[in-house]
């Protein structure tokens, strides 16, 4: 995965990782059930966010190469792919 938002995702996913640590923390320290997990309601949140810019990224890179270019074959594969993503994450 290429591209000018591979820093920005890589940055998002730090600080998720970074939101992971803490709420293990609250766990760990025996924080109130509902801050936790409204705390892991947020990393829910990022993580759905960093899914949304990788999709995307996709969509502008193999999925456009693939239909601009020759080989049906692979076409068909990314398109089967997408279809697989819709289907499985129930957006389809």
């Amino acid at each position: 995965m290429a591209g000018h938002g591979t820093d920005d995702i890589q940055r998002r996913l730090k600080s998720v990782e970074g939101h992971v640590r803490g709420v293990q923390r609250m766990v760990d320290e025996g924080a109130y059930c509902i801050d936790i997990v409204n705390q892991i309601t947020a990393v829910q949140r990022a993580l759905k966010k960093i899914s949304g810019l990788v999709l995307d990224q996709h969509l502008h890179s193999c999925v456009t190469d693939a239909m601009r270019g020759p080989d049906a074959a692979a076409r068909e594969q990314v398109l089967g792919e997408l279809l697989e993503f819709f289907e499985a994450t129930g957006k389809a």
